[in-house]
């Protein structure tokens, strides 16, 4: 054998052997359901199961199905072979969780976790009682603004988390709310980094004026895919497949601002990376909400909102979800958009952004466009387009609104507790010609009124001021009618105290009564 030839047969032996060494570092684990696991074994039969575990021993309060979990080892491309499979076959997204190593696996296939005790020890009230801030708020939403929002985040090649469209795109979201958020300094805008892929998830937080440790999220995925192989020119615009669920979600933030709304608990809106290879995004954010100790009272997700595929308008999935929140939100629906019909399905295991949190004990909802397999044909090609939307958002709208009542009402709640009551107190007296008597300070809470009323015989007139003892020149509000019947009503934005004077503009008897909501 000649040294020439046993130089290339080194170089041979040595090119396999990179070969298979940068195969086997790009093997990943992942987690997916029987469905998806049966898919996996038509498209990678080399591709077992090392780990195996019945999902039947979840607490009622997380309802994870029949199905079992399997944790496996694969490749990159087995695993967008899967991901194909399972959109082609099952006519679903997703399917499967990726995790960094063997033992995470592990834990994740493991029954979900009872609620941490370091988290609530209560679920939030479920009361609705928001009717007079929610309604108006409905009345702005606009199916034209989110509209334009899918336009402008499908005017990229693609979003995948690792080409520079998905960077720009994430970029572009953080740039949106920041503009839309200007002049709040209750509310930040920021870019959470991940671990091995440049494009960042995107966090706005509006943050609670009473409970800002309680925590209300929701959430849809800003990147897309294309799966016949997504590079840096792939056409993926993911124009329903998330970015409805964002732009949804953006119009919940416009309103909010345009109302000057501020939650008694901090509302996150997230938009997360990499939801298409494994909800790897939400996870990490997750998670480490999780290890942190965050108090996330709630959760929902929004994930394709714009194409009306079945009979009902809103579909609420039942698997890796919460019965109790399903309820809230169904009953949200028929308390604010009552010509609505709601259907309910079930999506498998990880099907969503959703499920990242359900895994880490958090309560979570994922309302959806159609039932499962009747969802929109052109996700995850070149074909889904705002035009094969039919170029406008009215599904989407619908979303939009459900999202807003679910954020206010949860938002607006303290820690199961109902809102302070509104105090009254009454005062009774006389007064002669040209007297004058000053009750006060009143201290009222922010975002109430004082209401001042006066009754009796006589003619006494009535001032309030939120600076100090009105004077018959130096006030807010002022009631001075013919009579000892009067009324004056000032409103606060922020904490503050008011001030009443009577003056008997003739002999008078009188009753005063004020009511406001005290701080």
């Amino acid at each position: 054998m000649t040294p020439r030839i046993i130089a290339v047969l080194i170089a041979g032996l040595l090119a396999g052997a990179s070969a298979a060494a940068q195969t086997q570092s790009n093997k990943v684990w992942i987690s997916v359901g029987d469905a998806a696991y049966a898919e996996l074994q038509k498209v990678a039969p080399q591709a077992l199961s090392r780990e195996s575990r019945a999902t039947l021993a979840a607490p009622q309060a997380l309802v994870a199905g029949q199905e079992r979990l399997h944790l496996v080892e694969v490749d990159e491309q087995q695993m967008l072979a899967l991901s194909a499979a399972v959109h082609r076959n099952l006519r679903r997204c997703g399917g499967f969780m990726f995790h960094t190593s063997e033992a995470e696996g592990i834990a994740a296939v493991s029954a979900p976790k009872q609620r941490s005790a370091l988290l609530a020890p209560a679920r939030p009230s479920y009361v609705i009682d928001q009717q007079s801030v929610v309604n108006p708020m409905l009345a702005q939403m606009q199916a034209s603004n989110i509209g334009q929002t899918i336009i402008d985040m499908s005017s990229y090649a693609n979003r995948y988390y690792t080409t520079n469209n998905g960077v720009n795109a994430s970029n572009w979201l953080k740039q949106r709310w920041t503009t839309m958020a200007a002049g709040r300094s209750d509310i930040a805008v920021t870019q959470y980094t991940h671990s091995g892929w440049p494009q960042k998830s995107v966090i706005l937080t509006i943050t609670g004026t009473d409970n800002p440790n309680e925590v209300v999220v929701l959430g849809g995925h800003l990147d897309s895919i294309n799966l016949s192989g997504t590079s840096e020119t792939t056409r993926a615009p993911g124009a329903d497949d998330d970015a409805s669920g964002i732009a949804s979600m953006t119009e919940v933030l416009r309103v909010m601002v345009a109302s000057g709304y501020k939650p008694r608990r901090t509302i996150k809106m997230i938009g997360y990376s990499a939801e298409e290879v494994g909800l790897r995004g939400s996870q990490d954010i997750a998670q480490n909400h999780k290890t942190n100790n965050v108090n996330v009272v709630g959760v929902m997700q929004l994930d394709m909102t714009n194409y009306k595929g079945s009979v009902n308008d809103i579909y609420l999935y039942t698997d890796y979800t919460d019965n109790a929140q399903n309820t809230f939100v169904a009953n949200l629906i028929t308390t604010y958009l009552p010509t609505l019909k709601i259907g309910y399905d079930k999506c498998g295991y990880a099907c969503s952004d959703h499920a990242s949190w359900t895994s880490a004990g958090y309560w979570s909802s994922m309302p959806f466009e159609a039932a499962m397999g009747e969802d929109d044909p052109y996700i995850h090609t070149a074909n889904d387009t705002y035009a094969n939307s039919g170029n406008q958002a009215d599904h989407a709208l619908k979303f939009a609104r459900m999202a807003l009542a679910y954020a206010v009402e949860l938002g607006s709640d303290g820690p199961g507790v109902t809102p302070p009551a509104e105090r009254t107190e009454t005062v009774t007296g006389s007064l002669t010609k040209g007297q004058t008597r000053a009750y006060g300070p009143y201290k009222v809470a922010a975002n109430g009124s004082f209401k001042a009323a006066l009754s009796g015989s006589g003619d006494t007139d009535l001032y309030v001021r939120k600076a100090g003892t009105p004077t018959t020149t130096s006030y807010d509000c002022k009631s001075d009618g013919p009579t000892t019947t009067e009324n004056c009503t000032v409103s606060y934005t922020a904490n503050g105290n008011a001030y009443v004077l009577l003056n008997g503009y003739a002999a008078s008897s009188y009753t005063l009564t004020v009511t406001y909501l005290p701080q």
